[in-house]
């Protein structure tokens, strides 16, 4: 729909491009034949007629009209002196007050008498409706295309265009959209995300930006809808379940929450644990994140100004160990036990991933060929091949995973039971604890926080009289 659309524009351009020289010589034979002598031609090529304000030729011979420097208007068409009636009367009003006549070659118009006004108003009036019923019909189309899922304008990330031009996922790019959303809602910046694509050099030589990541985690359409009018600023109009969604409504609307508690964390120098999660217990105010100087540089404090509280952060971090520790040995639980029957319930069937991995592999085949050819050099089509053999074993990974789940024999009872005799054997050991704190220990203070972030959503904490830190 949009390419045809596109299509017919550049065409109406030419044929009108090449009827303006065309033009130009009927107006000055027609000048001609009636005598008139010929002030200056007037041209805006390529600017619509649908308005008067921004043609700059148009606004440049009404000036002159006003100085007394012309007294006849002739135009090919009347449609191509003004479309709008609004516009017209104007024009109408202006020729009578400075005593000018508008004369159109093609629609035998002539304003110097009172039929000849009413004739102009009525093709102008035409001419209005008919843009009008044309500019509903293309709206209709284009309002039918995108409820179909042909969406215009570039492709977003995790989706890409099938052979009917229909906006469909992309299953080589869709978990890169996955984990961003993932990262963002566990309490990441955008500047943190796209440093960490950037780092790990996610679908390179792609570059990240935190506008990029901005954009994505703005986007409604990676939960089936599609924005019409967010680019221009013009009324939006939001179309709903139009392509097949990349995470789910709630997940989206998660993320719009998290803006919210998000700050730019990717200014400071110090990453702190319980970022964004401390509440003051007098005022309820979120807590800010602090740093000693001095001697004591190594301390991080969480304060709130309003009410002179502080907590330090290892301070908290010793108060809530065990129940820290409850959280890393249910998060160990559902890593080693829990995860396959969720995975059980994915869909097995990779039809639609054999489907992309032949594709990949035929233009695998067609760049190969072009090579061996002589058609092109090897510099030319080296990135293209690597991009490509890097899609197809982002594919066959997945293809793997979804067979592999057939093969899994358990149930929900065996696994529970196979967690139980394991934890039974730890606490006989001593070794729960010690394990769970080895596990706690060995992460880094961004994986500490992203796990706090992950589980708590806020808390509170109270002093005693001793000023210790309780529950």
């Amino acid at each position: 729909m949009q390419e045809f659309i596109l299509e017919l524009v550049q065409k109406i351009k030419l044929e009108n491009g090449f009827s303006l020289i065309e033009q130009k010589e009927k107006l000055l034979q027609l000048c001609k034949f009636k005598e008139y002598e010929v002030f200056k031609v007037y041209e805006d090529a390529g600017i619509s007629a649908k308005d008067m304000k921004n043609r700059p030729a148009f606004q440049e011979m009404l000036a002159d009209m006003k100085q007394g420097k012309i007294n006849y208007i002739v135009a090919y068409k009347l449609d191509r002196v003004t479309r709008s009636v609004r516009d017209l009367e104007e024009l109408i009003s202006q020729l009578e007050l400075h005593n000018t006549y508008l004369v159109c070659d093609k629609d035998d118009v002539n304003t110097s008498s009172a039929n000849g006004r009413f004739f102009v108003r009525m093709l102008t009036v035409l001419s209005q409706l008919e843009i009008e019923i044309v500019s509903e019909r293309t709206k209709f189309g284009l309002n039918g295309a995108i409820k179909s899922g042909h969406l215009p304008g570039i492709v977003p990330l995790g989706y890409k265009k099938d052979n009917n031009k229909k906006t469909v996922i992309d299953e080589t790019t869709k978990d890169v959209v996955i984990r961003i959303f993932n990262m963002y809602l566990e309490g990441k910046s955008y500047q943190q995300i796209s440093n960490t694509l950037n780092k790990e050099k996610v679908l390179y030589p792609k570059h990240w930006r935190d506008t990029t990541i901005m954009k994505i985690i703005d986007n409604k359409v990676y939960m089936g809808d599609y924005e019409k009018g967010k680019s221009d600023n013009k009324d939006i109009l939001v179309y709903m379940n139009v392509v097949e969604p990349i995470i789910s409504r709630a997940m989206w609307n998660e993320a719009q929450y998290q803006k919210e508690k998000n700050q730019r964390s990717y200014t400071r120098d110090r990453v702190y644990i319980f970022f964004q999660k401390l509440k003051c217990p007098k005022c309820n105010r979120i807590m800010k994140c602090k740093g000693s100087g001095g001697t004591k540089k190594k301390y991080m404090y969480y304060t709130c100004e309003h009410c002179k509280t502080y907590y330090r952060e290892d301070k908290i971090e010793e108060c809530l160990q065990r129940f820290i520790l409850e959280l890393v040995e249910y998060d160990m639980a559902v890593k080693k036990y829990f995860l396959p029957i969720l995975a059980d319930k994915k869909e097995t069937k990779t039809e639609k991933l054999d489907q992309e991995i032949d594709t990949l592999q035929k233009q695998k085949e067609r760049i190969k060929k072009a090579y061996l050819s002589g058609i092109v050099e090897i510099e030319d089509f080296s990135e293209d091949y690597k991009i490509i053999e890097e899609k197809i074993n982002i594919l066959e990974t997945k293809r793997y995973e979804k067979l592999n789940i057939n093969s899994l024999s358990f149930t929900p009872q065996q696994l529970m039971a196979d967690r139980d005799i394991a934890r039974e054997k730890l606490i006989k050991d001593n070794k729960l604890n010690e394990t769970l704190k080895q596990e706690w220990n060995k992460k880094s203070k961004e994986e500490k926080q992203e796990f706090i972030s992950k589980f708590i959503e806020t808390m509170t904490l109270l002093k005693n009289k001793k000023r210790r830190i309780l529950h």
